[in-house]
């Protein structure tokens, strides 16, 4: 029985046993929906037991499945570290990294950068995943993520961090809007106005909302939208205004359609870092990639 239970298929269980989701753990592990369910399915019949109860919600685990989870975590770190101590050895750097980035991170900074480090390095595979800084963050210190990239934060224990690039707030605005007659503005301003929302319950939309509370104002967008790009086409289409990072701004409002204005405000000033699980040494192709995009 045990040459039918491969380590990928129990990877692809623990993917999915995390996400709560097939969907989501295929979308994780850039395989398709289906296959992942015929590798579950075939999990199942080589342990001879339901491992997961299926519903429209998602998944759950049985009291099995709860046990090869615990058991299957350890397996595929196992398995991992393996990896990572073969790809140390030798002259070339190769192999995987696994890194966690915001979407102004995605957006803005990593294309360039990526596509240097991978003409330096073409043996290094990056396996990029968008996420919230919060989750980014977490992946890191349950180590799903080789190095992430998000909004500065306090360090948890564990995690190093290196400043990685300012990006800081900026107003969209339509063209001929009234708040274009200002070089610059104030958040209070902004406030009066309809505003576009990005990302609900995202790491900018919880500070947009903190800086209107501690103005004794709301934070309450007309409209919320999930990208940038759709922030950007909503404010061209007179919907609103909208405060996103100035690497969004200049990616999505970078024409007469828009007018752009910085936001006055000393919080404004957003930064970037890097981020990853302390280790010494760090796996040479993450050692390469982090030296590569704090250059």
């Amino acid at each position: 029985m045990t040459r039918r239970i491969d380590p990928y298929s129990v990877r692809l269980f623990v993917a999915a046993a995390r996400a709560g989701s097939i969907v989501r753990a295929a979308e994780q592990e850039h395989i398709a929906a289906s296959a992942l369910s015929r590798r579950l399915a075939d999990l199942e019949h080589a342990f001879g037991t339901p491992l997961l109860v299926r519903s429209p919600r998602g998944i759950s685990l049985t009291e099995a499945g709860r046990l090869v989870l615990a058991r299957g975590e350890r397996i595929d770190e196992d398995l991992r570290a393996l990896v990572r101590e073969v790809q140390t050895e030798g002259d070339e750097v190769r192999g995987t990294v696994r890194l966690y980035a915001n979407m102004s991170a995605v957006i803005g900074f990593l294309p360039e950068r990526l596509q240097r480090f991978m003409a330096a390095h073409p043996r290094v595979t990056i396996s990029l995943h968008e996420e919230d800084t919060r989750d980014v963050v977490r992946a890191c210190l349950d180590d799903r993520a080789d190095i992430g990239v998000g909004v500065d934060v306090p360090v948890p224990a564990g995690l190093d961090a290196w400043f990685f690039a300012s990006d800081p707030l900026h107003v969209v605005l339509p063209a001929g809007h009234a708040l274009a007659a200002h070089e610059a503005l104030g958040f209070a301003q902004v406030l009066q106005h309809p505003l576009i929302g990005v990302h609900a319950g995202g790491a900018l939309d919880r500070s947009l909302q903190e800086r209107a509370d501690a103005l004794g104002m709301r934070f309450a967008p007309k409209v919320s939208v999930s990208s940038f790009d759709a922030v950007c086409r909503m404010v061209e289409a007179g919907l609103g205004i909208a405060v996103i990072p100035q690497s969004a701004a200049m990616a999505y409002a970078g024409n007469a359609r828009f007018e752009r204005r910085a936001l006055d405000e000393p919080w404004a000033a957003r930064k970037l870092h890097l981020y990853a699980l302390h280790r010494t040494p760090q796996p040479r192709a993450v050692q390469a990639l982090l030296d590569g995009l704090r250059g």
